[in-house]
């Protein structure tokens, strides 16, 4: 993951109860292996192999991708704003790499 993430989040100041809408893309190849390089060579499986999205220690949304997701995942998630803290999203793959973002939500 070469890019840090692109995060774009509705609202990071929201009213107690107000819907939260969060869209995040990483930037990854996922090859699933199946494919041939210009020698014929296998190029080797390179996927995202899961994604959580936690607000300080509540976990939000996890996600385990399968081998059908296209490069570049976006992916989109909605929560309901009750306490201020840190939105963290991790995603791995499937050799060990870890990208993360974090943005700050301040009820108010």
């Amino acid at each position: 993951m070469a890019r840090p993430p692109r995060i774009w989040i509705s609202n990071e100041t929201p009213a107690p109860g107000e819907v939260v809408r969060v869209r995040a893309q990483v930037v990854h190849v996922m090859e699933s292996g199946f494919r041939v390089d210009a020698e014929g060579q296998p190029i080797p499986e390179d996927l995202l192999t899961g994604f959580t999205a936690m607000l300080d220690d509540a976990l939000l949304m996890e996600w385990l991708p399968e081998t059908a997701i296209s490069q570049n995942p976006y992916i989109e998630f909605t929560f309901v704003a009750r306490t201020s803290g840190t939105l963290r999203m991790v995603w791995s793959d499937g050799s060990g790499v870890t990208d993360e973002a974090e943005r700050e939500i301040r009820v108010v």
